[in-house]
Protein backbone atom coordinates (compact mmCIF):
# COMPACT_ATOMS: atom_id res chain seq x y z
CA UNK A 1 0.00 0.00 0.00
CA UNK A 2 2.85 2.07 0.83
CA UNK A 3 4.18 1.84 -2.77
CA UNK A 4 0.65 2.43 -4.59
CA UNK A 5 0.35 5.71 -2.00
CA UNK A 6 4.11 6.61 -3.28
CA UNK A 7 3.61 5.95 -7.59
CA UNK A 8 -0.31 7.95 -6.87
CA UNK A 9 1.68 11.20 -5.42
CA UNK A 10 1.90 13.87 -7.90
CA UNK A 11 5.79 14.30 -7.65
CA UNK A 12 6.38 10.59 -7.58
CA UNK A 13 4.38 11.02 -11.50
CA UNK A 14 6.37 13.45 -12.39
CA UNK A 15 8.70 11.44 -11.67
CA UNK A 16 7.83 8.62 -13.35
CA UNK A 17 7.18 10.44 -15.89
CA UNK A 18 10.46 11.95 -16.12
CA UNK A 19 11.84 8.57 -16.19
CA UNK A 20 9.63 7.37 -18.95
CA UNK A 21 10.89 9.98 -21.75
CA UNK A 22 14.30 9.58 -20.51
CA UNK A 23 13.66 5.98 -21.11
CA UNK A 24 11.69 6.58 -24.55
CA UNK A 25 14.50 9.30 -26.16
CA UNK A 26 16.53 6.57 -25.88
CA UNK A 27 14.51 4.62 -27.28
CA UNK A 28 14.02 6.40 -30.27
CA UNK A 29 18.44 7.16 -30.77
CA UNK A 30 19.27 3.84 -30.35
CA UNK A 31 18.80 1.03 -32.72
CA UNK A 32 21.50 -1.67 -31.34
CA UNK A 33 21.45 -3.98 -28.21
CA UNK A 34 21.29 -1.03 -26.08
CA UNK A 35 17.76 -0.19 -27.43
CA UNK A 36 16.52 -3.66 -26.64
CA UNK A 37 17.80 -3.10 -22.93
CA UNK A 38 15.84 -0.02 -22.57
CA UNK A 39 12.72 -1.80 -23.91
CA UNK A 40 13.68 -4.10 -20.96
CA UNK A 41 13.95 -1.63 -18.45
CA UNK A 42 11.03 0.36 -19.61
CA UNK A 43 8.93 -2.78 -19.18
CA UNK A 44 9.97 -3.88 -15.55
CA UNK A 45 9.70 -0.15 -14.28
CA UNK A 46 6.18 -0.04 -15.70
CA UNK A 47 5.54 -3.23 -13.91
CA UNK A 48 6.74 -1.73 -10.99
CA UNK A 49 3.69 0.83 -10.93
CA UNK A 50 -0.20 0.09 -10.02
CA UNK A 51 -2.94 0.41 -12.65
CA UNK A 52 -3.55 4.25 -12.11
CA UNK A 53 -0.17 5.85 -12.22
CA UNK A 54 0.72 4.16 -15.85
CA UNK A 55 -2.39 5.20 -16.68
CA UNK A 56 -1.44 9.33 -15.91
CA UNK A 57 1.75 7.98 -17.60
CA UNK A 58 0.07 7.24 -20.73
CA UNK A 59 -2.33 9.87 -20.38
CA UNK A 60 0.72 12.81 -20.12
CA UNK A 61 3.09 10.97 -23.16
CA UNK A 62 2.43 11.93 -26.73
CA UNK A 63 0.76 9.82 -29.15
CA UNK A 64 3.76 8.15 -30.77
CA UNK A 65 5.36 6.91 -27.40
CA UNK A 66 2.10 6.10 -25.54
CA UNK A 67 2.11 3.64 -28.25
CA UNK A 68 5.28 1.74 -27.35
CA UNK A 69 4.75 2.09 -23.56
CA UNK A 70 1.03 -0.10 -24.45
CA UNK A 71 3.19 -2.44 -26.75
CA UNK A 72 5.17 -3.21 -23.46
CA UNK A 73 2.01 -3.87 -21.02
CA UNK A 74 0.83 -7.91 -20.76
CA UNK A 75 -2.82 -7.57 -22.09
CA UNK A 76 -3.70 -8.57 -18.27
CA UNK A 77 -2.52 -5.34 -17.04
CA UNK A 78 -4.15 -3.50 -19.90
CA UNK A 79 -7.36 -4.44 -19.01
CA UNK A 80 -7.07 -2.94 -15.36
CA UNK A 81 -5.36 0.07 -16.87
CA UNK A 82 -8.36 0.70 -19.24
CA UNK A 83 -11.03 0.86 -16.44
CA UNK A 84 -8.76 3.97 -14.76
CA UNK A 85 -7.63 5.63 -17.10
CA UNK A 86 -9.32 8.64 -19.17
CA UNK A 87 -12.18 8.51 -21.73
CA UNK A 88 -10.38 9.77 -24.69
CA UNK A 89 -6.94 7.71 -24.50
CA UNK A 90 -9.40 4.68 -24.06
CA UNK A 91 -10.93 5.00 -27.12
CA UNK A 92 -7.77 5.61 -28.61
CA UNK A 93 -6.13 2.51 -27.25
CA UNK A 94 -9.00 0.25 -27.42
CA UNK A 95 -9.10 0.74 -31.22
CA UNK A 96 -6.77 -2.38 -31.75
CA UNK A 97 -5.54 -4.21 -34.75
CA UNK A 98 -7.13 -7.53 -36.16
CA UNK A 99 -6.52 -10.75 -33.72
CA UNK A 100 -3.78 -12.36 -34.31
CA UNK A 101 -3.93 -15.85 -32.23
CA UNK A 102 -7.16 -18.02 -31.28
CA UNK A 103 -7.24 -17.15 -27.99
CA UNK A 104 -8.30 -13.63 -28.97
CA UNK A 105 -10.15 -14.63 -32.21
CA UNK A 106 -12.42 -16.98 -29.67
CA UNK A 107 -13.61 -15.21 -26.40
CA UNK A 108 -15.58 -17.69 -24.06
CA UNK A 109 -16.77 -16.09 -21.17
CA UNK A 110 -18.84 -17.62 -18.08
CA UNK A 111 -20.22 -16.24 -15.15
CA UNK A 112 -18.10 -16.50 -11.63
CA UNK A 113 -18.78 -14.46 -8.33
CA UNK A 114 -21.39 -12.22 -10.34
CA UNK A 115 -18.40 -11.36 -13.10
CA UNK A 116 -17.63 -12.00 -16.57
CA UNK A 117 -15.22 -14.54 -16.19
CA UNK A 118 -12.56 -15.44 -19.35
CA UNK A 119 -11.86 -18.84 -19.97
CA UNK A 120 -8.84 -19.31 -22.30
CA UNK A 121 -8.95 -21.43 -25.31
CA UNK A 122 -6.82 -23.10 -27.37
CA UNK A 123 -8.43 -26.33 -28.32
CA UNK A 124 -11.39 -27.93 -29.24
CA UNK A 125 -11.41 -29.52 -26.19
CA UNK A 126 -11.36 -26.49 -23.95
CA UNK A 127 -14.34 -25.39 -25.38
CA UNK A 128 -16.30 -28.54 -25.01
CA UNK A 129 -15.50 -28.00 -21.26
CA UNK A 130 -16.64 -24.51 -20.85
CA UNK A 131 -20.02 -23.49 -19.91
CA UNK A 132 -20.85 -19.89 -21.42
CA UNK A 133 -22.69 -17.43 -21.28
CA UNK A 134 -21.15 -15.44 -24.77
CA UNK A 135 -18.86 -16.78 -26.73
CA UNK A 136 -17.45 -13.89 -29.47
CA UNK A 137 -16.02 -15.10 -32.18
CA UNK A 138 -13.66 -11.72 -34.46
CA UNK A 139 -12.47 -13.01 -37.90
CA UNK A 140 -12.77 -16.53 -36.89
CA UNK A 141 -11.68 -19.51 -38.87
CA UNK A 142 -13.43 -22.49 -40.62
CA UNK A 143 -12.50 -24.40 -37.62
CA UNK A 144 -13.25 -22.41 -34.68
CA UNK A 145 -16.77 -22.07 -36.57
CA UNK A 146 -17.14 -25.82 -36.78
CA UNK A 147 -16.25 -26.62 -32.63
CA UNK A 148 -18.84 -23.99 -31.87
CA UNK A 149 -21.59 -25.33 -34.51
CA UNK A 150 -20.79 -28.96 -33.42
CA UNK A 151 -20.57 -28.42 -29.46
CA UNK A 152 -23.13 -26.52 -29.26
CA UNK A 153 -25.97 -27.35 -31.96
CA UNK A 154 -26.21 -23.82 -33.07
CA UNK A 155 -25.86 -22.47 -36.85
CA UNK A 156 -23.55 -19.63 -36.57
CA UNK A 157 -23.02 -17.61 -39.56
CA UNK A 158 -19.48 -16.68 -41.18
CA UNK A 159 -18.27 -13.77 -41.22
CA UNK A 160 -17.30 -13.01 -44.52
CA UNK A 161 -20.86 -13.43 -45.51
CA UNK A 162 -22.41 -10.82 -43.15
CA UNK A 163 -24.12 -8.33 -45.50
CA UNK A 164 -26.74 -6.26 -45.82
CA UNK A 165 -30.38 -7.75 -45.22
CA UNK A 166 -33.57 -7.17 -45.81
CA UNK A 167 -35.17 -6.33 -41.78
CA UNK A 168 -37.35 -9.46 -42.50
CA UNK A 169 -33.95 -11.74 -42.38
CA UNK A 170 -32.06 -9.37 -40.05
CA UNK A 171 -34.24 -10.42 -37.11
CA UNK A 172 -36.14 -13.62 -36.87
CA UNK A 173 -36.66 -16.94 -34.25
CA UNK A 174 -35.74 -20.44 -35.75
CA UNK A 175 -37.35 -23.53 -34.53
CA UNK A 176 -36.32 -24.52 -30.70
CA UNK A 177 -35.85 -20.69 -29.71
CA UNK A 178 -32.86 -19.66 -31.56
CA UNK A 179 -33.01 -15.99 -31.60
CA UNK A 180 -31.00 -14.65 -34.59
CA UNK A 181 -30.55 -11.13 -34.95
CA UNK A 182 -27.83 -9.01 -37.83
CA UNK A 183 -27.02 -5.58 -36.55
CA UNK A 184 -24.66 -2.56 -37.67
CA UNK A 185 -22.49 -1.49 -35.07
CA UNK A 186 -20.41 2.01 -35.79
CA UNK A 187 -16.57 1.83 -35.97
CA UNK A 188 -14.73 5.53 -35.80
CA UNK A 189 -11.74 5.80 -35.86
CA UNK A 190 -9.71 8.97 -37.53
CA UNK A 191 -8.54 7.86 -40.57
CA UNK A 192 -12.43 6.53 -41.28
CA UNK A 193 -16.00 5.62 -39.94
CA UNK A 194 -17.66 2.84 -41.22
CA UNK A 195 -20.26 0.27 -40.13
CA UNK A 196 -19.47 -2.89 -39.59
CA UNK A 197 -22.18 -5.60 -39.56
CA UNK A 198 -22.69 -7.87 -36.10
CA UNK A 199 -24.52 -11.21 -35.81
CA UNK A 200 -25.90 -12.31 -32.62
CA UNK A 201 -27.52 -15.49 -31.78
CA UNK A 202 -29.19 -16.72 -28.37
CA UNK A 203 -29.15 -20.50 -28.56
CA UNK A 204 -30.03 -22.31 -24.56
CA UNK A 205 -28.59 -19.20 -22.68
CA UNK A 206 -26.02 -18.39 -24.43
CA UNK A 207 -24.74 -15.37 -26.58
CA UNK A 208 -22.73 -15.42 -29.92
CA UNK A 209 -21.52 -12.93 -31.51
CA UNK A 210 -19.66 -13.04 -34.61
CA UNK A 211 -17.80 -10.48 -36.48
CA UNK A 212 -14.92 -9.73 -39.17
CA UNK A 213 -13.00 -7.34 -37.11
CA UNK A 214 -12.59 -6.38 -33.58
CA UNK A 215 -14.65 -3.06 -32.25
CA UNK A 216 -14.43 -0.52 -29.24
CA UNK A 217 -17.70 -1.39 -27.78
CA UNK A 218 -17.49 -4.82 -27.69
CA UNK A 219 -13.93 -4.48 -25.73
CA UNK A 220 -15.42 -1.52 -23.25
CA UNK A 221 -18.20 -4.08 -22.45
CA UNK A 222 -16.17 -7.04 -21.54
CA UNK A 223 -14.37 -4.63 -19.09
CA UNK A 224 -17.73 -3.21 -17.22
CA UNK A 225 -19.11 -6.52 -16.70
CA UNK A 226 -15.22 -8.06 -15.29
CA UNK A 227 -15.18 -5.04 -13.57
CA UNK A 228 -18.43 -4.52 -12.00
CA UNK A 229 -20.15 -7.70 -9.68
CA UNK A 230 -23.75 -7.92 -11.01
CA UNK A 231 -23.69 -6.15 -14.37
CA UNK A 232 -25.16 -9.35 -16.10
CA UNK A 233 -26.75 -11.86 -15.39
CA UNK A 234 -27.70 -13.51 -18.23
CA UNK A 235 -26.70 -13.93 -21.78
CA UNK A 236 -29.52 -11.43 -22.77
CA UNK A 237 -28.61 -9.46 -20.58
CA UNK A 238 -25.00 -9.10 -22.34
CA UNK A 239 -27.21 -8.58 -25.20
CA UNK A 240 -28.79 -5.49 -24.31
CA UNK A 241 -25.45 -3.92 -22.65
CA UNK A 242 -23.88 -4.49 -25.54
CA UNK A 243 -26.54 -2.13 -27.85
CA UNK A 244 -27.03 0.23 -24.81
CA UNK A 245 -22.61 0.58 -25.11
CA UNK A 246 -23.27 1.38 -29.32
CA UNK A 247 -25.86 3.54 -28.09
CA UNK A 248 -23.48 5.23 -26.03
CA UNK A 249 -20.25 5.17 -28.34
CA UNK A 250 -22.88 6.52 -31.02
CA UNK A 251 -23.52 9.62 -28.64
CA UNK A 252 -20.19 10.36 -28.41
CA UNK A 253 -19.20 10.47 -31.88
CA UNK A 254 -21.89 12.78 -32.14
CA UNK A 255 -20.23 15.07 -29.75
CA UNK A 256 -16.92 14.60 -31.94
CA UNK A 257 -18.88 15.57 -34.83
CA UNK A 258 -20.60 18.65 -33.40
CA UNK A 259 -17.43 19.98 -32.34
CA UNK A 260 -15.33 19.34 -35.56
CA UNK A 261 -18.24 21.33 -37.08
CA UNK A 262 -17.29 24.21 -34.24
CA UNK A 263 -13.92 24.32 -36.69
CA UNK A 264 -15.15 24.13 -39.64
CA UNK A 265 -18.31 26.63 -39.01
CA UNK A 266 -14.99 29.59 -37.40
CA UNK A 267 -13.62 29.11 -40.82
CA UNK A 268 -16.69 29.31 -42.67
CA UNK A 269 -17.59 32.47 -41.27
CA UNK A 270 -14.54 34.38 -41.23
CA UNK A 271 -14.72 38.14 -42.93
CA UNK A 272 -13.10 35.99 -46.73
CA UNK A 273 -11.89 32.48 -47.31
CA UNK A 274 -10.04 31.39 -50.81
CA UNK A 275 -11.27 29.23 -53.07
CA UNK A 276 -8.77 26.40 -51.90
CA UNK A 277 -9.97 27.60 -48.60
CA UNK A 278 -13.30 26.64 -49.23
CA UNK A 279 -12.60 23.07 -50.74
CA UNK A 280 -10.77 22.13 -47.62
CA UNK A 281 -13.79 23.60 -45.48
CA UNK A 282 -16.09 21.12 -48.08
CA UNK A 283 -14.43 18.21 -47.50
CA UNK A 284 -14.62 18.45 -44.06
CA UNK A 285 -18.62 19.05 -43.69
CA UNK A 286 -18.69 16.03 -46.11
CA UNK A 287 -16.66 13.68 -43.93
CA UNK A 288 -18.87 15.02 -41.19
CA UNK A 289 -22.08 14.57 -43.11
CA UNK A 290 -20.83 11.05 -44.04
CA UNK A 291 -19.95 10.35 -40.33
CA UNK A 292 -23.73 11.90 -38.91
CA UNK A 293 -25.48 9.42 -41.63
CA UNK A 294 -23.64 6.48 -40.41
CA UNK A 295 -24.57 7.07 -36.88
CA UNK A 296 -28.59 7.77 -37.66
CA UNK A 297 -28.12 4.68 -39.50
CA UNK A 298 -26.85 2.66 -36.91
CA UNK A 299 -29.12 3.99 -34.27
CA UNK A 300 -32.31 2.95 -36.42
CA UNK A 301 -30.86 -0.63 -36.56
CA UNK A 302 -30.12 -0.81 -32.89
CA UNK A 303 -33.75 0.61 -32.64
CA UNK A 304 -35.22 -2.21 -35.26
CA UNK A 305 -33.30 -4.76 -32.82
CA UNK A 306 -34.56 -3.64 -29.40
CA UNK A 307 -37.84 -3.33 -31.02
CA UNK A 308 -37.38 -6.97 -32.19
CA UNK A 309 -36.62 -8.17 -28.96
CA UNK A 310 -39.90 -6.48 -27.40
CA UNK A 311 -42.11 -7.98 -29.79
CA UNK A 312 -40.66 -11.58 -29.07
CA UNK A 313 -41.65 -11.21 -25.63
CA UNK A 314 -38.70 -13.55 -23.89
CA UNK A 315 -37.36 -11.12 -22.09
CA UNK A 316 -38.14 -10.13 -18.37
CA UNK A 317 -39.66 -6.89 -16.92
CA UNK A 318 -36.28 -5.59 -15.59
CA UNK A 319 -34.94 -5.82 -19.39
CA UNK A 320 -38.02 -4.44 -20.70
CA UNK A 321 -37.29 -1.51 -18.90
CA UNK A 322 -33.61 -1.63 -19.99
CA UNK A 323 -34.68 -1.83 -23.76
CA UNK A 324 -37.11 1.16 -22.99
CA UNK A 325 -34.15 3.54 -21.68
CA UNK A 326 -32.04 2.44 -24.60
CA UNK A 327 -35.10 3.50 -26.70
CA UNK A 328 -35.44 6.77 -25.36
CA UNK A 329 -31.63 7.53 -25.82
CA UNK A 330 -32.06 6.82 -29.04
CA UNK A 331 -35.03 9.02 -29.18
CA UNK A 332 -32.82 12.26 -28.06
CA UNK A 333 -29.60 10.99 -30.33
CA UNK A 334 -32.73 11.63 -33.41
CA UNK A 335 -33.30 14.93 -32.38
CA UNK A 336 -29.17 15.55 -32.15
CA UNK A 337 -28.47 14.24 -35.76
CA UNK A 338 -31.53 16.12 -37.52
CA UNK A 339 -29.78 19.20 -36.01
CA UNK A 340 -26.59 18.28 -36.98
CA UNK A 341 -27.97 17.84 -40.72
CA UNK A 342 -29.52 21.44 -40.44
CA UNK A 343 -25.65 22.35 -39.42
CA UNK A 344 -24.17 20.76 -42.05
CA UNK A 345 -26.47 22.30 -44.49
CA UNK A 346 -26.37 25.93 -43.46
CA UNK A 347 -22.55 25.60 -43.68
CA UNK A 348 -22.37 24.20 -46.80
CA UNK A 349 -24.59 27.05 -48.26
CA UNK A 350 -22.14 29.68 -46.36
CA UNK A 351 -19.43 28.30 -48.03
CA UNK A 352 -20.84 27.90 -51.46
CA UNK A 353 -21.55 31.56 -50.78
CA UNK A 354 -18.21 32.73 -50.44
CA UNK A 355 -17.53 30.74 -53.64
CA UNK A 356 -20.31 32.68 -55.68
CA UNK A 357 -18.86 35.90 -53.52
CA UNK A 358 -15.45 35.10 -54.77
CA UNK A 359 -16.43 34.46 -58.35
CA UNK A 360 -18.48 37.33 -58.23
CA UNK A 361 -15.58 39.47 -57.42
CA UNK A 362 -13.26 38.35 -60.40
CA UNK A 363 -16.35 39.09 -62.78
CA UNK A 364 -16.81 42.46 -61.35
CA UNK A 365 -13.14 43.07 -61.88
CA UNK A 366 -13.02 41.68 -65.71
CA UNK A 367 -16.09 43.66 -66.28
CA UNK A 368 -14.04 46.70 -64.54
CA UNK A 369 -11.07 46.13 -67.43
CA UNK A 370 -13.72 45.94 -70.44
CA UNK A 371 -15.45 48.83 -69.25
CA UNK A 372 -11.96 50.67 -69.01
CA UNK A 373 -10.70 49.22 -72.52
CA UNK A 374 -14.01 50.14 -74.60
CA UNK A 375 -13.22 53.40 -75.08
CA UNK A 376 -9.79 52.67 -75.97
CA UNK A 377 -11.12 50.50 -78.51
CA UNK A 378 -12.29 53.31 -80.28
CA UNK A 379 -10.11 55.34 -80.21
CA UNK A 380 -7.98 52.98 -80.96
CA UNK A 381 -9.50 51.89 -84.37
CA UNK A 382 -9.78 55.47 -85.22
CA UNK A 383 -5.78 55.79 -84.85
CA UNK A 384 -5.73 52.84 -87.54
CA UNK A 385 -7.86 54.85 -89.95
CA UNK A 386 -6.45 56.40 -92.81
CA UNK A 387 -7.99 59.59 -91.55
CA UNK A 388 -6.02 59.95 -88.73
CA UNK A 389 -2.85 59.97 -91.08
CA UNK A 390 -4.54 62.35 -93.04
CA UNK A 391 -5.44 64.91 -90.04
CA UNK A 392 -1.85 64.30 -88.67
CA UNK A 393 0.04 65.67 -91.91
CA UNK A 394 2.88 67.37 -91.71
CA UNK A 395 3.03 66.39 -88.36
CA UNK A 396 6.30 63.67 -87.80
CA UNK A 397 4.40 60.18 -86.86
CA UNK A 398 6.55 59.44 -83.48
CA UNK A 399 4.89 62.73 -82.23
CA UNK A 400 1.50 62.08 -83.39
CA UNK A 401 1.27 58.57 -81.99
CA UNK A 402 3.01 59.50 -78.89
CA UNK A 403 0.71 62.19 -78.18
CA UNK A 404 -2.61 59.54 -79.44
CA UNK A 405 -0.70 56.94 -77.10
CA UNK A 406 -1.24 59.29 -73.95
CA UNK A 407 -4.40 60.73 -75.11
CA UNK A 408 -5.52 56.77 -74.40
CA UNK A 409 -3.58 56.82 -71.19
CA UNK A 410 -5.79 59.68 -69.71
CA UNK A 411 -9.27 58.48 -71.53
CA UNK A 412 -8.21 54.83 -69.13
CA UNK A 413 -7.65 57.04 -66.43
CA UNK A 414 -10.23 59.17 -65.99
CA UNK A 415 -12.88 56.12 -67.54
CA UNK A 416 -11.46 54.65 -64.21
CA UNK A 417 -12.20 57.08 -61.60
CA UNK A 418 -15.50 57.67 -62.67
CA UNK A 419 -16.33 53.85 -62.14
CA UNK A 420 -14.49 53.79 -58.92
CA UNK A 421 -16.12 57.63 -57.49
CA UNK A 422 -19.87 55.76 -58.96
CA UNK A 423 -18.86 52.89 -56.62
CA UNK A 424 -17.86 54.65 -53.66
CA UNK A 425 -21.30 56.96 -54.09
CA UNK A 426 -23.08 53.53 -54.11
CA UNK A 427 -21.68 51.78 -51.09
CA UNK A 428 -21.80 55.47 -49.37
CA UNK A 429 -25.59 55.66 -49.79
CA UNK A 430 -26.58 52.05 -49.00
CA UNK A 431 -24.04 52.20 -45.46
CA UNK A 432 -26.88 55.99 -44.67
CA UNK A 433 -29.63 54.31 -45.64
CA UNK A 434 -28.77 51.06 -43.03
CA UNK A 435 -28.23 53.49 -40.38
CA UNK A 436 -31.15 55.34 -41.45
CA UNK A 437 -33.39 52.52 -41.26
CA UNK A 438 -31.89 51.03 -37.97
CA UNK A 439 -32.85 54.59 -36.42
Amino acid sequence: MQEIDKANDPGATQKNLWQVNRLLHKHKLIETLAHKQNLAELRTRLEQHDAEAVAQILEAVPHADREIIWQLITEERKEEILLVISDDVRSELVDEAKPQDRSTTIRVFDLHEGRLRQIPIASRADLARANPIWIDLVAPDDEQIAWARELFEVDLPNPKDLTDLETSARFYIEEGDEVHLHSDFLLDREDESRNVAVAFILHKGTLFSVRSEELPVFRLQRLRARAQSGYVSEAKDVLLDLYAADVEYSANALEDVYADLGVVGKQVLRSHITDDEAAVILASIAEEEDLNGRIRRNVLDTRRALSFLMRAKFLSEAQHENVREILRDIESLDGHTAFLFNKINFLMDATDSSININQNKDIKRLTIISVVFMPLNVLAGIGGMSEYSMMTQGIPWPVSYAAFTIGLIIVGWLTFVGLRHAELKKSRDSLSGSRKSNH
